[in-house]
């Protein structure tokens, strides 16, 4: 390998701000190039702790813009990409599903596509300088639809996106794997259950409970607050991902759940417990939970099992959901207290 610069879009947004960091102390001899275009999911907050450092580099940038990708390949040689860049929020996907289309879709195939061409002669081949250059994505659990009461999402289980966002990530997990099957190209992919934890956007979830509860507003919920997720502490994701990264099997993917179970109205009241532990009103902050219309195409439930990623890697998620939420809610307060 000619050198260990790895370019890292979505480096500005909530996975990819907890990832750059954990992954430069990890690896000591490897440089990051953080590509970002930072729309209203990036912010240059989330990463103000890597200003001054030597082996981080910030370009402000579109993956939509095909040149700057072949600029920066060229200009950085790079020896792997992890693709975080991604369109995100199911309820914009309902109302503007063109950026999703754009972002998600052809942002994707411009980067595989240019270090396709960067890394090999043709297919089969690569330039013996690249031999190890991999490419690494990151998708949802969105893909594969909604689940019943019971049951779990595999790496086997059919596609059946039922959202313009979850639809434009399954479109860039195929055309991912369509560069693996038809080039032999050196692609992993990691699926993930919802991820929490700090420096995630504000108008998400278990932010907007912490920061409408604190200010006194109505905490909206959707529906009657039964939708489950599965939750995943997002440091033990940034585990899985650099796992995946370095030992994950070539052509494969790879599911990171946290095994952690839990609907809507327990979220709310978990949260509001705790800060009525913390930073007690005059009254439970319960009180403030109010249920508005459901959005159109909620999926009831989406639960992970990770076996795979378990047995082959060796990854385990450290935290649960009881102990994630805790070390949340004290980030989010220190933040909005700020």
């Amino acid at each position: 390998m000619k050198n260990n610069t790895v370019l890292i879009t979505g480096g500005a947004g909530f996975i990819g701000s907890n990832f750059i960091p954990f992954f430069l102390e990890s690896n000591p001899n490897t440089r990051v190039v953080n590509l970002d275009k930072l729309t209203y999911a990036g912010d240059l907050s989330n990463i103000q702790e890597l200003e001054g450092n030597k082996r981080y580099i910030f370009v402000k940038g579109d993956i939509c813009n095909r040149q700057l990708i072949e600029n920066l390949f060229n200009e950085y040689e790079f020896s792997g990409v992890i693709h975080f860049a991604a369109e995100s929020h199911v309820d914009n996907s309902i109302k503007n599903p063109s950026a999703f289309i754009d972002t998600n879709i052809t942002g994707t195939f411009n980067l595989i596509d240019v270090a396709k061409k960067f890394w090999m002669h043709g297919p089969q081949d690569y330039k013996q300088e690249y031999l190890g250059a991999r490419f690494h994505h990151i998708s949802t659990d969105e893909v594969y639809g909604t689940l019943e009461k019971t049951g779990l999402f595999t790496e086997q289980t059919p596609y059946a996106p039922n959202s313009p966002y979850s639809a434009s990530k399954a479109s860039s997990d195929f055309i991912v794997r369509s560069y693996f099957h038809t080039y032999g190209m050196n692609v992993v992919t990691t699926n993930c259950s919802n991820n929490y934890g700090p420096k995630q956007h504000d108008e998400k979830l278990i932010p907007t409970i912490i920061r409408k509860a604190i200010s006194g507003e109505h905490i909206p919920i959707y529906g009657d607050g039964k939708n489950i997720r599965d939750w995943l502490y997002v440091l033990d994701h940034c585990k899985g991902i650099e796992l995946a990264y370095k030992k994950g099997k070539a052509g494969e993917t790879y599911n990171i759940g946290g095994r952690n179970e839990r609907d809507n109205l327990y979220i709310v009241n978990t949260i509001c417990e705790i800060l009525d532990q913390i930073i007690p009103a005059n009254h439970s902050y319960k009180k403030q939970i109010s249920f508005v219309k459901d959005r159109p195409g909620h999926d009831f439930r989406y639960a992970i099992d990770a076996s795979k990623i378990e047995e082959e890697l060796g990854w385990k998620a450290n935290e649960n959901f009881e102990s994630g939420i805790k070390k949340t809610v004290n980030w989010y307060l220190n933040k909005y207290k700020a």
